[in-house]
């Protein structure tokens, strides 16, 4: 049984209840975090796979064909390994044998998987439970009934990366947070709408941030979307959220990630003492939801929708 709020703290600490991990109830607490994982000489490996340093280069926003064709199948991969690592998500599995087995699918595919020693991110994808924003990492820590997981999966693959995630509902969730993930899925596809030649990149965050406000959420601003091809990050932002001198416009065969972080509460974040794992400042949760979106002559193509396709957005007419 719990101490009552002015009695001694459980963990010894001498400190009160209430000031100790009172406070800490229902938040997602740090595991262990294993040493990290080796990938196979045959895998082809981005730069910064041995040394865990990025240094970047001009990369053009407007892709060749050669790279676009290589980024659909990076894309397809990246699209399946989520799927089947989401199939997974279940009260009792550890975010830890979630890495694992991305780790597995994506090296069973010839790809190398892009988080692992990025900036020395220590595993194979990103973990975010309940109030993470994102950048979680996988640890020993069970997943619960009720919780909700952002898994962020991205592939290299014959030298490009496909980059996208979604979240899950563990076991049975709450109408609130089940009702989270869907208008966050809806932010996404929003922003996907608007993609055409011509219009400018703020366009994206204005219908993102409307849609979310409308229905009282917040937005992150501090993660926003990016460039992407050959490298894992380019220059190109993409804002989730209206600022109308993100004015670049958009042009065929761009390609970048929008990944809205919507939340129930607050849109601030702090930082774990990890450097990665971003959290909500009032432990409120919060979805996130990515695709790879390459801009068509007419359009968008959404380069990690599953089956290589890109399906008709539910707000469609």
């Amino acid at each position: 049984m719990l101490p009552l709020a002015n009695e001694s703290c459980w963990c010894g600490s001498g400190r009160k209840y209430k000031r100790c991990h009172k406070p800490l109830e229902g938040r997602v607490l740090k595991g262990v975090v294993s040493p990290m994982r080796s990938v196979p000489d045959h895998i082809e490996k981005p730069p910064y796979a041995l040394t865990g340093q990025v240094r970047r280069r001009s990369e053009s926003a407007v892709k060749s064909p050669d790279v676009i064709a290589r980024m659909r199948r990076a894309g397809a991969v990246a699209a399946e390994v989520l799927r089947l690592a989401g199939a997974k998500v279940k009260p009792g599995i550890t975010t830890e044998e979630i890495d694992v087995y991305v780790h597995e699918l994506c090296i069973a595919r010839g790809a190398y998987p892009s988080p692992l020693n990025y900036q020395n991110f220590p595993k194979s994808v990103c973990t975010s439970v309940n109030e993470v924003i994102c950048h979680g990492i996988p640890d020993s820590r069970e997943l619960l009934e009720g919780d909700i997981v952002n898994l962020d999966v991205t592939c290299f693959l014959d030298g490009v990366h496909g980059d996208t995630n979604a979240t899950f509902a563990v076991g049975n969730i709450s109408d609130e947070d089940q009702r989270l993930i869907q208008v966050t899925e809806e932010c996404m596809w929003l922003g996907i709408e608007t993609v055409k030649p011509n219009v400018p990149l703020c366009e994206i965050g204005r219908a993102i941030e409307t849609h979310a406000k409308k229905l009282r959420y917040g937005v992150v601003k501090a993660f926003i979307g990016h460039g992407i091809g050959e490298q894992f990050h380019t220059d190109v932002q993409i804002l989730h959220y209206y600022e109308p001198r993100n004015n670049m416009l958009m042009q065929p065969v761009m390609t970048f990630t929008i990944e809205p972080m919507i939340t129930i509460g607050s849109d601030k974040h702090r930082m774990w003492d990890d450097e990665w794992t971003a959290v909500t400042i009032d432990g409120k949760r919060t979805a996130q939801f990515e695709h790879t979106v390459l801009v068509t002559d007419e359009g968008f193509e959404v380069l990690t929708a599953p089956n290589a396709v890109s399906p008709k957005s539910p707000f469609s007419n």
